[in-house]
């Protein structure tokens, strides 16, 4: 009998494929082989940013297949990138699955799919396989995409998904949310809110024939979701960064030198600002921002990444490199979780992407939140109002987050001790849910069990 080995399938988003890889690492410690697929375009970025080694951990078998789109063809553009899928993924994944059957000891005994890829487990199901959903958000906004027939039910949304009624609360001690901030109605364009709809509704039905979901939280910061919904297992928080010296799963070549420079900054000192792989700012907001951290007087490291304002190649307000050199660093990329291990990080100005929530959580750290899009508004919620580990950024009546109120609330952040304190507070938390004993662990370690 050979060993169990689980076929795993993210989302092709970058915030989709780290927490997926962290679980694979966790699974072939417990003894699983692996074969992770990723889209071709994502698993070419992948290799780019490995190095020779990373690329031969024993266990983890790195594959690609095709994603269905033109090599042209706007991979941001999430219509077509999920209508794109099930023209070509399906098919191929069976073969893979027939080909690994052929090799006797080595055949694919399990399936683990991200849950916006659930349309898998009928291909699980075909070919004979037990499967499992993965969700690498929250709780939380899992929970409300299960409710979406209560919420058509209440007049919330119309059966289409249209908000209809602003403010909700799932649940009496979960967080009031924002039917314009649902995971498709963040989008302006009313076909491309249709279409991730009922992408998303398909979805929900499709992992009822999972076996198991889980999900990349842990049970001490969402309780009220989990109780809301007792079908999702937390086994969080994954992490990447303390197995392989550098976290895995990056498609951006990760600027390694700021961590020399972040080790001559005094203690609590930086301010990091990161707004993880979709958020775009137009020009103004752009210069606002950079605007903004100089006049706060204080040290910055600032990802900034090629394609995060659309409009100019040089965005940046003129003279405005000279003028910081002292003070600020610009980069296309980090390796985010050690950035925010270290001592000199004071703050971290961020979208509020789950990743990027939990990494800063497990390292004690302060948020200013500037949520972009979908399940950030949510997070923002938890950092400002539950967690209370952080601020709210907020715009002026054009839109516009002012370089004056970024100098005012990092101001106001730095100076507030009881909240550095709480993020210290949350941060032993985390990092008790995932070891022996933590309720996450044990959680991970059944889940394990069960699928071999």
């Amino acid at each position: 009998m050979g060993l169990p080995h689980a076929l795993i399938l993210p989302y092709p988003a970058q915030g989709h494929v780290i927490p997926l890889l962290e679980l694979s690492y966790f699974l072939m410690d417990d003894g699983f082989k692996i074969t992770f697929v990723n889209t071709e375009n994502n698993h070419k970025r992948l290799l780019a940013n490995m190095s020779k080694k990373e690329r031969n951990i024993k266990g983890i078998n790195l594959v690609a297949v095709p994603d269905g789109l033109e090599s042209e063809e706007d991979r941001k553009n999430l219509g077509r990138v999920n209508d794109g899928f099930l023209k070509k993924m399906p098919i191929f994944l069976e073969e893979l699955i027939q080909r690994s059957n052929e090799s006797g000891d080595d055949k694919i005994t399990c399936m683990i799919i991200d849950v916006s890829m659930a349309w898998a487990l009928e291909v699980a199901k075909k070919m004979g396989l037990r499967a499992a959903a993965f969700w690498p958000a929250s709780a939380g906004i899992l929970a409300t995409m299960l409710s979406v027939p209560k919420l058509i039910e209440n007049g919330v949304i119309d059966p289409e998904g249209t908000p209809k009624q602003q403010i909700f609360q799932l649940d009496a001690d979960m967080p009031p949310m924002n039917s314009n901030n649902l995971v498709w109605t963040c989008f302006s364009d009313p076909e491309l809110r249709r279409k991730l709809f009922n992408y998303m509704v398909k979805s929900i039905r499709a992992i009822e024939i999972a076996e198991y979901i889980i999900c990349n939280s842990f049970k001490e910061i969402e309780l009220p979701a989990f109780i809301h919904a007792s079908n999702i297992i937390p086994v969080g928080p994954l992490l990447t960064g303390k197995r392989f010296g550098k976290p895995i799963g990056h498609f951006w070549p990760e600027d390694a030198t700021c961590m020399a420079w972040l080790d001559e900054q005094p203690a609590n000192s930086v301010i990091y600002v990161a707004f993880g792989s979709f958020t775009i700012f137009n020009q103004i907001q752009f210069q606002e921002l950079a605007l903004g951290l100089e006049l706060s007087g204080r040290t910055f490291l600032w990802v900034v990444r090629p394609d995060l304002t659309s409009e100019t190649s040089d965005a940046y307000p003129e003279g405005f490199r000279d003028r910081v050199m002292t003070k600020g660093r610009m980069v296309g990329w980090t390796p985010q979780q050690k950035v925010l291990a270290h001592p000199s990080i004071a703050c971290f100005i961020s979208h509020c992407g789950w990743n990027s929530t939990l990494e800063g959580m497990r390292n004690g750290v302060p948020f200013l939140c500037w949520p972009y899009f979908a399940d950030q508004f949510l997070n923002q919620s938890y950092i400002c109002d539950v967690w209370r580990t952080g601020l709210q950024m907020t715009a002026n009546d054009s839109g516009i987050i002012t370089r004056e109120h970024i100098k005012l609330r990092v101001e106001e952040l730095l100076g507030d001790k009881t909240m550095r304190a709480r993020a210290l507070e949350l941060k032993e938390i985390a990092n008790k849910s995932v070891i022996k004993g933590g309720s996450s662990f044990e959680n991970l370690k059944s889940f394990a069990d069960a699928m071999k």
